[in-house]
């Protein structure tokens, strides 16, 4: 493989890598939109931001989808409590009026 072979194939490869980010973040956001009603759901019935019960639901299930799709599981789990730390920022803001 030449080098010219070489960076037009690395080019390829950081395109597509470019396209699933963009396709993650539309998903967040889409996700997002989700959460945040139910921010306003929980708000409207006086419910607390946290569902620890479903969050700890959640982790096993994004734990054991990592692991069938040979991503780490602890990186996704990571991953997740990052996103559910967010919400509940939000859920919190939401319950006090903030957005």
């Amino acid at each position: 493989m030449t080098d010219d072979d070489a960076v037009a194939e690395l080019q390829g490869i950081r395109q597509s890598i470019d396209n699933i980010d963009a396709a993650v973040i539309h998903m967040l956001a889409e996700r997002f939109k989700y959460t945040q009603r139910v921010g306003y759901l929980k708000a409207a019935a006086g419910m607390p931001a946290a569902d620890p019960s479903r969050e700890q639901i959640q982790v096993a299930r994004l734990r054991a989808l990592a692991a069938e799709s040979h991503l780490d599981p602890a990186f996704a789990e990571k991953f997740l409590n990052f996103i559910v730390a967010e919400v509940i920022h939000h859920h919190e803001r939401i319950a006090v009026g903030e957005m």
